[in-house]
């Protein structure tokens, strides 16, 4: 089964070419991806009605660069997958419309996918696939989860955030440190030259005895603490960025191994954008090593938003045999606000 997968969520438009046979893990064959960043750095953030022309303009030249790229044809393909949430109706419709249209010039299926599953099914792409059952910590914008995969479509939410997502956090504080978009990785590169420990950031929800996450009263400590510095600022800008994502990872990594320890689960899988950050990689690492368990991440190419984990959760759908029809009625909606939970075994 050869697939074609487009993404076009929120501000990257990624096409992808994923080869599945009946049995095995699924491989990528090519991957293309436009980030609209430098569009939408001049306004500090997503521009919903920009962002969703441009995915317009990249999404078939993009499409040709991963059919080249996989070895393939147009007419090679088997099926269409392409994101139907969460994310912005807008964005969200132009990877619909095109992929129900390709489909249905192709004869063949169009399938709708998860945003959200494809990030918690990414690491199956990479050089360390996990197995099935494991815990995910899902860290992609506004979403912070920790979920029980059992297998494709069995998913079980232990935890989520209550308010600011982690992403949100690095974001909203980058924000008050005067950093540019994206901010959450304009922060943690600054942070790498600061004191982790030059600044006492609370830690909500630390010990709260469950494994929900709240990061609002963090960006709340920033925002106190970029006040009390003043003129000062520019000074201990690094330090306060590194007190932050300290705190910030902190939390997710005392949340990951209360969830490893909680369903009794010895692998855990990181995914979304958050996921990239060296330093939760270099604590999680450590952390799960001690308690003899394992941590699988995707490839650093795949944490962000990628037409590959759409391609993928397609195919690995189809190999579980949960394909809710045979997609060829070329009809589709979006789902702007999609809860990972309710999708069950047949997307409907």
């Amino acid at each position: 089964m050869l697939i074609l997968g487009i993404e076009s969520s929120c501000d990257e438009t990624g096409v992808a070419v994923v080869d599945a046979a009946a049995q095995g893990v699924p491989r990528l064959r090519g991957a293309a991806l436009h980030s609209q960043v430098a569009m939408h750095e001049q306004y500090g953030g997503v521009v919903p009605e920009l962002a969703s022309r441009d995915h317009i303009r990249r999404v078939l030249p993009l499409a040709e660069r991963a059919l080249t790229e996989a070895g393939v044809a147009l007419h090679d393909v088997e099926a269409v997958a392409y994101t139907r949430g969460p994310g912005l109706a807008g964005a969200l419709l132009v990877g619909a419309g095109v992929a129900c249209a390709l489909a249905a010039a192709l004869e063949v299926p169009a399938v709708g996918v998860h945003h959200l599953e494809g990030h918690l099914l990414s690491p199956f792409l990479s050089a360390d696939p996990p197995h099935f059952p494991f815990v995910a910590l899902l860290v992609s914008g506004g979403h912070t989860q920790l979920m029980r995969v059992d297998a494709v479509g069995r998913y079980t939410l232990l935890g989520e955030t209550i308010d600011d997502a982690a992403g949100e956090a690095f974001d909203k504080s980058a924000k008050l440190l005067g950093l540019g978009y994206p901010g959450g990785p304009a922060l943690a590169r600054l942070a790498e030259q600061g004191d982790p420990e030059a600044f006492a950031l609370p830690r909500p929800l630390l010990h709260s005895g469950d494994l929900d996450f709240s990061f609002a009263g963090l960006k709340t400590a920033v925002l106190t603490q970029v006040r009390k510095l003043g003129d000062t600022l520019p000074e201990r800008r690094a330090d306060l960025a590194a007190a932050t994502q300290a705190a910030i990872v902190d939390v997710l990594v005392h949340k990951a191994l209360a969830a490893l320890r909680r369903t009794g689960l010895q692998r855990l899988v990181v995914a979304g954008g958050v996921g990239a950050n060296q330093r939760l990689r270099a604590q999680l690492g450590a952390a799960v090593r001690r308690i003899g368990a394992r941590v699988h991440y995707p490839e650093p190419h795949l944490c962000t938003d990628n037409g590959a984990m759409i391609a993928l959760a397609a195919a690995l759908r189809w190999q579980a045999g949960l394909w809710p029809d045979d997609g060829r009625s070329y009809r589709f909606d979006v789902r702007p606000r999609w809860p990972l939970q309710e999708l069950g075994h047949a997307v409907t």
